[in-house]
């Protein structure tokens, strides 16, 4: 087991959780623009579908049986399922968002996180923190403006995305302590791919071209690891640490989305996102001085 408290292990988390955003972005970007053309079901699984193959070719190689083995097969399961739920709601709703629209609502992971903290792991929230985490939903509040002509139901679906995000990324930290990486997320990424296969094939339409093809293929492999890059990220360095690296993503989906669909956030947008980067870096900083 990897010591987490050192100085160059958690720069190595720090790096490859940064990696991890990169893909992520490479991953939603992608599913945004194949979604135009191709059935969200046959994208969602095509996603999952990749990503078994291509970790096959590369993980059974090097760790054979192993891969599969665990002893906490219901908590891959139960993910197995959030994954797909996920992925179908974040595809879903990427056809009618910007990128840097969900990505903004994303960052009320932490602050979500902090409060189910409570309840889940016993954890008291103080006056500072219960304030952080109003302001943190203020925040998103801002950047959905569910009063305004620009509101779109498909925000509604990013904020439960983020909700389940945060019961995934919890389980991920409780499973990282028992199961390698490789094996954390391949074993979800198999069962996905099962559960879905009957429904995409029901509803299949084949990509058009090599373009969606290949693109269909960076799914996988951006999806397939970066996951895995995140929860190596995890052995490297706590949860405390690397949580803030989280906010860069926002960056790289405002740049690819000007680059690729010519999308510019709106003023709103950012003044959100700002208020839900500061309520979660306030939470970050104080579970830091507790610890």
């Amino acid at each position: 087991m990897l010591q987490a408290d050192s100085a160059g292990n958690r720069l190595v988390g720090i790096g490859l959780v940064s990696v991890t955003y990169v893909l992520f972005t490479l991953l939603d970007g992608s599913a945004k623009w194949l979604v135009g053309s191709v059935p969200v079901i046959v994208v969602v699984w095509l996603r999952f579908a990749m990503h078994v193959v291509v970790a096959s070719i590369v993980l059974f190689p090097l760790r054979g049986a192993s891969l599969v083995k665990t002893g906490h097969l219901r908590w891959h399961v139960l993910r197995a399922l959030m994954f797909v739920a996920m992925t179908g709601i974040n595809f879903w709703a990427l056809q009618y968002l910007q990128l840097a629209v969900t990505s903004s609502i994303y960052f009320v992971v932490p602050i979500i996180i902090a409060l189910l903290a409570a309840p889940l792991l016993g954890e008291k929230l103080d006056r500072g923190r219960w304030a952080a985490i109003l302001a943190g939903f203020a925040g998103v509040l801002v950047i959905v403006r569910p009063w305004s002509a620009e509101f779109h139901p498909a925000m509604l679906a990013s904020i439960v995305n983020a909700v389940l995000y945060a019961l995934f990324n919890l389980m991920t930290r409780r499973l990282a302590a028992y199961d390698s990486p490789e094996t954390i997320q391949f074993l979800p990424a198999v069962g996905a791919a099962i559960v879905l296969a009957p429904f995409a094939l029901a509803a299949w339409q084949s990509p058009a071209g090599w373009l969606e093809w290949s693109v269909l293929c960076l799914l996988g492999v951006c999806g397939g690891l970066g996951h895995y890059l995140l929860a190596l990220a995890h052995r490297y360095a706590p949860a405390t640490v690397l949580a803030p690296f989280l906010y860069q993503q926002v960056i790289y989906m405002a740049i690819f989305g000007y680059l690729v669909f010519g999308d510019v956030p709106a003023p709103a947008v950012w003044t959100g996102a700002a208020i839900v980067v500061a309520s979660g870096l306030y939470l970050f900083a104080r579970e830091r001085a507790r610890r």
